[in-house]
Parts: C-alpha cells; structure tokens; sequence
C-alpha cells in the first residue's frame, strides 16, 4: 500500500478499520471522526495533510506513524509516498466539511483551547469565511445542546478568530431608504455618540483623585448617556421586524445570541442612570466604558456578519415587509433617506393592517356583519373597539403564533406587523423564556387561569395580565395578554359616582 499526503481518510478507515482507535489515541481533536455524518462528508474529502492540521501533529510523524500501526496489525509493507505535503492545500472547499471543520475548532475554543493554536487551525483548515457560515455554524451548536449563554459568553472570541478573515470581504450595502442603509446610519450617528463620550471616560478613568474629574464631567455624561439610550429603537427594530423574518428560514441562532446582547446594553443604560443619579459618577464612567465598548463590538457584528448575512438571506418582498413595519417602532437619530419599497405591495406579504382587515371583510361580503356569541359588527367596528379600548391586547394561538395586536395609538411596549405569525417564544428574551414557557404550559394543562406581572416604566406604573382563552368545551385556544398603564387608577379613592361627572 501507498500511503502519502493526498490519501484520503475515508480511504484508509475503510481499508484498516482498526485506524479509528488508532486516530483517536493519537488527538482528541480526532473525535470528529467517531460521528458517522462527519466520516460520510470530511471523511470523503480530507486528505492526510488536512488530516495532520485538524490534529495538530506534523505530516510526516503522522504518516510514519500510520505505517507502523499497518505493518504491526497486518503485516502488510507501507510505502510512503514521496512529495512535500506542505506543498498540498490544506482549507477545505467542501462547504459541509468546512462547516463540520468550523464547528469543531469553535467547540475547542469554548473548551478552553489556545487562541493562538485555534487561529492557527483556523487559517490552515477554513481559511476565510463568510457571514453565512457564521450563523450555520451557531445554529448546529445550540440545535446540538450548547447554550445559548454559552455562545454569547464567547461570542467575542468568535469575531476575533473571525476577524482578519471576515474584513477581506466585500462591506455590505444597500440602497437609501433600505433598512440595511437605515440601520448603518444609526451606527454611524451611535458612533459620533461614542466619540464625544470617549475622552470624557479616558480622562475620568485616568483620575487619581478619587473620581473629581468624573463629578466635574457629570452633566456632559448625563446628556451623553440620554442621547446613546436611542439605540433601545435601533434594537427595537432589529428584534422585531429584522429578526422575525430571519427565523423563517431557520436562522435563530445570531438572533437569539444578539438579543441577550442588546439587553446587556439596556442593563448597562439602566445602571450607568441610576449611578449617575446616586451621585457615583466613578462607578457610573466605568459602566459607561463597557457600555461603550459593547456598542462598539455590537456595530462590528451587524455590519460584518448579521447585515450581509441578511442580505443573502431574505429577499426583496421580505426586505419591503421590514421597511414597511419599521415606521412603527421608529429611528434612532436618524430618518430613512428615501422611500425605499415602501409604497411596494408585496402580495401575501401578511402585513395584517387595520385597512386590509376591513377590504378582506373577515370573511365575510365587504362591509358585512359578522355573528358573534352575543350581538354582531362589521370587521371595521371589530378593529375600532380593539384600536379604542383604554389597554393594549395581543393574542396568541393554541399554536404558540402571534395573530393579532391592537394598533393602540400611544404603544407601551413596541410592537410591529413582523411579529404576526412568529411563535411567542421568539418574541421574548431568552432570559425570560422559561417563565413564558411555564405560563403556556400551565394554562393548556388547566393548573392556571391568569398570571399577573406588574413593571414601573419610565416613571408609569404598568400592569401586565395573561389570560388562557378556552372555548365551550373546555379546550385550549391560545392567550391574551393585556397591558395597561394603571399609574392614575392606583392614585384613586373616595368615589366617582356617575351624576357628578361634568
């Protein structure tokens, strides 16, 4: 037998069984090799000089090695073959076992690998990398049992790895009016922000003097800090129009980490306030530091991984729906520079406006009635209630799918046409999903008919209900939610009585 550089793995296994043992005693790295999946794609392609980079051992000691396990089982004369497996290319084409490959090298990162070793790896095996195969590979990682906590706890590590190979690529673009462009125009007005808020925290962060150039700076970070807290919309936006259309072709994974990041933001805005207000304003420059610095990390990510990612993903109709629902939530700093796709219908787009509830008649002959358990309306009076009552309604089905919610005037919590049809679960933060899950769970199992929650929002008391909505027989058809700003009934007493109102 012949045994050289360009032999390829799956070749050998097959041939000599006994070599699995073999590999795997030789590098944990090998372990790859034990899945029957990875052995069907990098097993096919990978040749012994790829073989040597994933386990990191130089490729003539691997071949010798290899030799000599043969001729010590068999009994069979190896001849190595002669050329300069240096020479051989080592990244792998094959999309699948680049993919695998990737996925390994970030598995050994979060084990606990050297960074230097996992570049190195990196370089010679992957190469470059797109942002596609970015979010391929933290959703085979979490569909596979990893944390989403976990991969957000590293997600930092994963850029920097990333990096070199990631700013070889095209930047992304769009046209104005775009949300893509929209959203790059926020990130430059955040970092003009950043800029000014910068010095100020050098300076203060360089004060021996016990924080004195911090109180003297107080009022400038104050103002900062109200102005970088607009990025709440940028977030907004991307949580509710960007992301929902994503989960549809089965890219979670960035989402969900970048959500947790966003709220690490709002934590940070929240505690860089109240430190401030208190008087601590060296305690707050140091929150203000990694406020900044996540902002900062976060632009990076969109504009090289999430933004092209997005671009490659959703397409023309998907990007109109988004730009039709960005209206909603708002901008932060800056305004759309054109009307991009915005008059555009796309058909079957499910944008479910109050305007085409009313033209699709609920069912029913335009303007007509439809029945209900006590009386009758027409869908637009249907819509005019919902729109008027003093709380805002949303409504979830037996199947966990956002249908409906209200188009209240003056929106407590922001909500856009894109979260119609996402499963409720994806509408929360992963923080708080084990309590949503719990609250579904106990109302389809009957245990619970109602969960209270109540929040102080920007100085407003507002009171959160869940109701599970059950039909005649008993069954589970889905939950009502019902906010309500309560912070003038709470400062009720005495009474009102009809006859004295005026």
């Amino acid at each position: 037998m012949e045994l050289g550089p360009k032999t390829k793995i799956d070749d050998l296994l097959s041939s000599y069984p006994f070599l699995l043992d073999f590999f795997l005693d030789q590098s944990p790295k090998f372990k790859i090799l034990k899945n029957p999946f990875s052995r069907k794609t990098i097993g096919k392609v990978a040749t012994m000089t790829q073989v040597a980079s994933i386990g990191g051992i130089p490729l003539q000691q691997l071949l010798g090695d290899i030799a000599r396990k043969i001729e010590a089982e068999t009994g069979e004369q190896v001849t190595l073959a002669a050329g300069d497996g240096e020479a051989e290319p080592r990244a792998f084409e094959d999309e699948e076992a680049r993919r695998l490959v990737l996925k390994e090298i970030i598995r050994d990162l979060h084990d606990g690998e050297d960074m230097e070793s996992i570049k190195r790896r990196f370089q010679e095996l992957v190469q470059d990398i797109d942002a596609s195969e970015i979010a391929s590979m933290e959703q085979a990682l979490m569909e596979e049992g990893m944390p989403e906590s976990e991969i957000k706890r590293l997600c930092d590590v994963h850029v920097e790895v990333f990096r070199e190979s990631l700013e070889e690529q095209e930047a992304v673009a769009a046209p104005p009016g775009h949300p893509v462009h929209t959203f790059m125009l926020e990130n430059r007005a955040a970092e003009a922000l950043l800029a000014q808020l910068k010095p100020l925290l050098e300076e203060a962060r360089a004060d021996a003097s016990g924080g004195a150039v911090a109180r003297k700076h107080a009022d400038e970070l104050r103002r900062l800090l109200d102005g970088i807290a607009a990025i709440d919309i940028h977030y907004l936006r991307k949580e509710n129009q960007l992301f929902p259309l994503l989960e549809k072709h089965s890219v979670d994974a960035p989402s969900q980490v970048m959500w947790a990041l966003h709220d690490d933001v709002r934590d940070a805005l929240r505690t860089a306030r109240s430190e401030l207000e208190a008087g601590d304003a060296a305690a707050a420059v140091n929150t203000l530091a990694y406020l900044a610095e996540t902002i900062d990390d976060m632009i990076y990510k969109e504009e090289h991984i999430l933004f092209p990612m997005a671009m490659e993903t959703l397409s023309g109709d998907e990007w109109r729906r988004v730009r039709r629902g960005e209206e909603e939530i708002g901008y932060a700093w800056v305004e759309p520079e054109a009307d991009w796709g915005a008059a555009e219908a796309a058909p079957g787009d499910g944008r479910g406006t109050a305007g085409d509830a009313a033209d699709a008649g609920g069912g029913t002959a335009a303007g007509g009635r439809i029945e209900l358990s006590t009386g009758h309306l027409t869908p637009e009076q249907i819509d005019l209630v919902m729109t008027h009552l003093p709380v805002e309604i949303s409504f979830v089905d037996e199947n966990d799918e956002v249908c409906y919610y209200s188009q209240v005037p003056h929106k407590i919590f922001p909500r856009s046409p894109g979260v119609i049809g996402r499963r409720v679960q994806k509408c929360h933060p992963s923080a708080s999903l084990d309590r949503v899950q719990r609250i579904l769970d106990e109302f389809k199992a009957g245990s619970k008919d109602s969960a209270d929650f109540w929040i102080q929002k920007d100085g407003r008391f507002i009171y959160i209900r869940y109701f599970p909505v059950r039909d005649g027989g008993g069954n589970y058809r889905g939950t009502i939610e019902v906010v309500q700003d309560a912070t003038e009934l709470r400062q009720l007493s005495g009474e009102q009585r009809l006859l004295d109102w005026e």
